[in-house]
């Protein structure tokens, strides 16, 4: 596949615009220009101390898939640690750089950071991007080709690398795989990746499990573990 330009435009603030104008819960980012769906964004119930900064997730659905899907992947566990998601939407039924174009995805990960990094002071050490599927291998383009920017690349369930530039070699990679996925296959999928990540010196942590094409608890918990710890 040829490279797809997948750098973002946004970076945190340390002094946000809008601080303190969203309160706990899921809120509904309008759609922006290009044709984009709504996005979706959960403030943990639990947050840092007054002006101390949160960690931050991007969360990437799979195919076919919706932004309350991927809110709920790390979950409960990403709330009780204070973790900001942030999830888009795909334009068509998956993300354009699984198609192998650039189209609007990129402008709808941008438009969403920007309304939490107006909204809250957001760690710039701790910021990631996780998905499941579809949504794993979209985020390990944007986390290879924003390394500058994510400090943590989440690939629950991926099916390859989409072509990407990266920018910063060595940044952490999570990868976790069921051995009886039917979907994705683990010998073809996250194996392959692994191996490809690693001889690129990537520092990966992986993870199979006995399983399907899910995300079991365990997972999900040793994830958002990791994606802080680092």
């Amino acid at each position: 596949m040829r490279n797809v330009p997948l750098r973002l435009a946004v970076r945190s603030s340390k002094h946000p615009a809008l601080a303190g104008s969203a309160e706990p819960g899921v809120h509904r980012i309008a759609p922006g220009p290009h044709g984009l769906r709504e996005a979706l964004v959960r403030v943990p119930p639990r947050q840092a101390e007054p002006g101390q900064p949160i960690p931050l997730a991007l969360m990437l659905h799979g195919s076919g898939g919706e932004p309350a899907h991927a809110l709920d992947y790390l979950e409960p566990f990403a709330s009780d640690a204070g973790v900001l998601l942030v999830a888009p939407a795909s334009r068509d039924y998956t993300w354009d750089a699984i198609l192998g174009r650039r189209g609007p995805d990129i402008e709808a990960v941008n438009h969403a950071l920007h309304w939490a990094f107006d909204r809250f002071l957001i760690h710039p050490q701790r910021i990631a991007v996780a998905g499941f599927s579809d949504g794993a291998s979209y985020a390990l383009a944007l986390g290879l080709a924003n390394g500058d920017v994510f400090g943590a690349t989440v690939a629950l369930s991926p099916g390859f690398i989409p072509g990407v530039q990266p920018v910063v070699a060595g940044s952490r990679v999570f990868v976790s795989h069921g051995t009886h996925d039917t979907v994705l296959p683990i010998d073809r999928c996250s194996r392959r990746i692994v191996q490809v990540l690693r001889e690129e010196d990537y520092y990966v942590t992986y993870e199979e499990f006995e399983g399907g094409h899910v995300i079991p608890p365990r997972i999900a918990e040793r994830a958002c573990r990791w994606m802080l710890d680092g």
